[in-house]
């Protein structure tokens, strides 16, 4: 009789993920591998991972609206991003840490690497952090970070997005990527949204847009769910794979 037992992890889709070589993406010609790579069966220590508990977390690392105020409030549109954290077999996933990076609404990164002339915010810093709950629900404050030119073939604009790392129940769970806005024009001109060569997994980056979990007179929402591992992994950040 063929047993029902799932397998601890399911294998990664390379399909599904964006192309390490994309030479409409200039930095992929240089960075990707040159041959082809290689499965390697999991360790104890890639099947056994960290444990974040909310005692690690600041009062304010969730509410980047806050965390890095100086004299008034951050410049921009305000906004909620939830969602819930799955693996591959939907079922929800507590204790996941999610690390979170942006620009903000000038779309500048508070990083030393980053010229762009849109002014820097002395309220935003543009970082924040949040733990999934029991349910695997997760929620932040931020502003809605702005679009950006960055130089690929000539003149390119990167959409708005927001970068997400996130640390699963182990190491083999470890995803990092990022998301878009429901209809932000720039997401189907972007050369390192198109790495991802599956219309589908690219929908699967697109954070909707939430009215059910707006703020009355404050804050506009937007949902994200993220999945793990599997076929239906949320597609990996080309920008940094």
């Amino acid at each position: 009789m063929a047993s029902n037992t799932k397998p601890a992890f399911a294998p990664r889709d390379r399909t599904w993920h964006p192309k390490g070589l994309t030479p409409a993406y200039n930095s992929s010609v240089l960075r990707s591998p040159k041959r082809a790579l290689l499965q390697m069966p999991t360790s104890l220590s890639e099947t056994s991972g960290p444990v974040f508990g909310h005692d690690m977390l600041g009062e304010n690392d969730a509410d980047m609206l806050a965390n890095a105020v100086v004299d008034g409030d951050p410049v921009g549109e305000r906004i909620v991003v939830s969602g819930r954290v799955l693996d591959e077999y939907a079922r929800p996933q507590a204790g996941v840490l999610i690390e979170v990076w942006q620009a903000n609404a000038g779309g500048r990164y508070r990083h030393i690497r980053d010229g762009y002339l849109a002014p820097l915010d002395p309220n935003f810093s543009g970082y924040g952090r949040c733990l999934s709950d029991s349910h695997g629900n997760y929620s932040f404050r931020t502003i809605r970070p702005g679009p950006y030119p960055f130089p690929n073939n000539g003149p390119a604009w990167r959409p708005a997005h927001i970068h997400l790392s996130l640390f699963g129940a182990s190491f083999a769970q470890r995803l990092i990527t990022q998301f878009y806005f429901e209809g932000d024009p720039l997401i189907r001109h972007c050369a390192i949204v198109n790495a991802v060569s599956d219309p589908a997994a690219v929908d699967r980056l697109v954070a909707r847009l939430d009215l059910d979990n707006a703020v009355p007179f404050d804050a506009l929402a937007y949902k994200f769910d993220i999945v793990l591992r599997g076929r239906e992994e949320t597609p990996l950040d080309a920008e940094h794979g």
